[in-house]
């Protein structure tokens, strides 16, 4: 299994969307437009009630943003198209009319945190530690912060955005809201993913869509929140401090 991709599978009026890249499911601009159109279709399609988003693999969640583009931008419009990919995701999560489950199996990292913080109820293993590394190479979390503050508050956020070289365990996550729960195992996990989203399709998916705008109520502004952020990521990493220390990951 070494070509990325996102799919979606509809079982049971749950739609289950995977996406997967063989470097520990980092994700490059094209697998992330593939991802914020499949939310936003899933959101769309009457045929579901209900959508999971997981990845592929046993390993890692997600490692965040892909370092071989992140290596090779060179102009400030580069970089905010770049890093934009996670504000599209996250703005697709947040405008689906769906909720949205998480299925973290694994460690999560930068990015791949600001995706479980957007979804609506999250749940993982004992696996899945959470890392924002971003400050290590000269730039933050800056899109993906507004969706982890939402959900863990702006101490949580701003205590692992600090101290950007540590892993934080699952059950850290769940103290401050991320997790709803953490499981032993993957197999665990997926049965207790899978009651929980058939058990939420026999719901009213009237009163759903309403709860969900409640539960998001506040960020009407995150289109251009967001886009602004992907503004100074980019930015950022144009700065000599930023390009010196990405020359360590070639």
């Amino acid at each position: 299994m070494n070509t990325p991709y996102v799919k979606l599978e509809n079982k049971n009026q749950v739609g289950y969307i995977e996406f997967f890249h063989p470097a520990h499911n980092s994700l490059p601009g094209d697998v992330l437009a593939k991802l914020a159109k499949t939310i936003t279709e899933a959101g769309e399609n009457n045929d579901i009630k209900v959508i999971v988003l997981k990845s592929g693999g046993d390993r890692t969640f997600c490692a965040g943003a892909s370092f071989n583009e992140l290596i090779n931008i060179n102009d400030a419009a580069t970089g905010k198209v770049f890093f934009s990919g996670f504000a599209n995701v996250i703005n697709a999560m947040r405008k689906c009319p769906k909720f949205i489950i998480g299925r973290i199996q694994g460690k999560t990292v930068g990015g791949g945190v600001g995706l479980a913080a957007s979804t609506d109820y999250c749940m993982a293993t004992k696996f899945a530690a959470i890392k924002l590394s971003e400050l290590n190479i000269g730039i933050g979390p800056f899109v993906v912060g507004p969706a982890i503050e939402r959900k863990m508050g702006l101490s949580a956020m701003s205590q692992i955005a600090i101290d950007a070289n540590s892993f934080y365990p699952p059950e850290f996550a769940k103290q401050k809201g991320l997790y709803t729960q953490v499981y032993e195992t993957t197999e665990e996990l997926d049965e207790a993913v899978k009651t929980t989203a058939e058990h939420l399709c026999t719901y009213n998916p009237e009163a759903m869509i309403e709860m969900k705008k409640v539960f998001w109520k506040g960020t009407d502004d995150w289109d251009a929140l967001l886009a602004e952020r992907a503004e100074t990521s980019g930015r950022l990493v144009l700065s000599e401090f930023t390009k010196e220390k990405l020359k360590t990951y070639r």
